[in-house]
């Protein structure tokens, strides 16, 4: 079990703490405003590695585990939970899928695009009336010779207008047939493959989500990954690392949220005393701090199994479900340490509030992640 940083954990840390605070900070609340998806801010991103942190070196990639992806996505979600997602989601799922599950050919043509941030990347899963129920998905794709004709629409889907490349999921056999979906690789422009409405969001406004429509979509067999009806069973385990790419937003909104209270109490003055010298709030700041390390500990242990190559299904589970709850109590603590301030724009933690709550919805809700920690353990 990791307790400190590696030297490439430090250095990661380091770089985008120095890039943030140049190319993020100031130009985060304009973005938010305007819900403004920054894609040059990406493309630089990609420059440092980070468009392709777990993808290898001889794909274009950093080449690095589950810890350092971690440590990057805490401290971009420090800086900007919208940045830290939409960095996550390009890594964990679009990313992660070909580089899971395509083959060395589909590896050679679309990874270097993705890990050098050339590339955005899309992965559509959810449909407007599935949600978590996604073996009922309704988007279908039938076989029509060496094609196959997609139609149907996803939403919710983080750069579903601005990438370049989708992974889309669709059915090819039975309604709630675990075995009956494929995933697809549609590169973008694609006749049939249009976005639909932006998503006006509370939180993690400059990471855009919006709806993929697919009509009458001819897509090569060539662009399947794996084999026909793997699609479902591929995109669980996509899931099993991409709650550790949330528990790690998570852990990075709580840990800001939490310095950004700690240096106002210390700052502020009440009755002629700073507010940590107040017991009511110095033991919101103990609980804060414990919770804190507390997630902490958990993504990295789902971090360190995920690097060994080992079943993370419970253990990424648990780290997103308490990371991110505890990230949602802790922003929301900081407002109140913040007082009036709290709910004014002027300062950072009604930010933090907004952005926290959409980490107990995206990639699974609080209650799925129950539901998959009950049934590991009941086994």
């Amino acid at each position: 079990m990791q307790v400190t940083l590696t030297e490439n954990q430090q250095f990661i840390t380091q770089m985008i703490r120095e890039f943030g605070a140049k190319n993020i900070k100031p130009f985060m609340m304009d973005w938010d405003e305007s819900q403004e998806f920054p894609v040059e801010v990406f493309k630089k991103l990609g420059e440092l590695g980070l468009m392709g942190v777990l993808v290898p070196e001889a794909y274009g990639g950093s080449g690095f585990g589950y810890k350092e992806y971690v440590t990057a996505i805490a401290e971009l979600s420090k800086i900007d939970g919208s940045i830290g997602l939409s960095v996550a989601a390009h890594n964990s799922l679009c990313t992660g899928h070909i580089l899971q599950f395509g083959n060395e050919e589909q590896k050679q043509k679309w990874l270097p695009k993705l890990a050098t941030g050339e590339w955005i990347g899309a992965w559509g899963l959810t449909e407007p009336n599935t949600g978590s129920d996604a073996g009922n998905m309704r988007t279908v794709a039938v076989p029509d010779g060496d094609y196959y004709i997609l139609n149907g629409t996803k939403n919710f889907i983080t750069h579903g207008k601005s990438s370049n490349i989708a992974v889309v999921i669709a059915r090819t056999g039975e309604v709630g047939d675990s075995h009956g979906m494929t995933a697809f690789v549609i590169p973008k422009p694609h006749e049939g493959f249009t976005h639909g409405r932006k998503e006006n969001k509370l939180g993690m406004r400059a990471s855009e989500t919006t709806e993929l429509i697919l009509t009458d979509c001819r897509v090569h067999k060539d662009n399947i990954l794996g084999q026909v009806g793997d699609g479902f069973i591929q995109s669980m385990k996509v899931l099993d690392g991409g709650r550790i790419s949330i528990a790690a937003l998570s852990l990075g909104i709580a840990q800001g949220a939490y310095e950004a209270a700690l240096n106002y109490a210390q700052e502020r003055q009440q009755f002629n005393q700073p507010l940590t010298g107040f017991q009511a709030i110095s033991f919101k700041l103990a609980d804060m701090a414990t919770q804190v390390a507390a997630a902490s500990l958990l993504t990295y242990r789902a971090a360190d199994l995920k690097d060994r190559g080992e079943n993370v299904t419970k253990e990424s589970a648990m780290a997103k479900y308490y990371a991110s709850e505890i990230c949602v109590q802790i922003a929301n603590e900081a407002v109140q340490i913040f007082g009036g301030y709290g709910f004014t724009k002027d300062y950072p933690a009604e930010k933090y509030y907004r952005d926290a709550k959409l980490c107990t919805i995206g990639e699974g809700t609080s209650e799925i992640q129950k539901l998959v920690i009950s049934r590991e353990v009941l086994r």
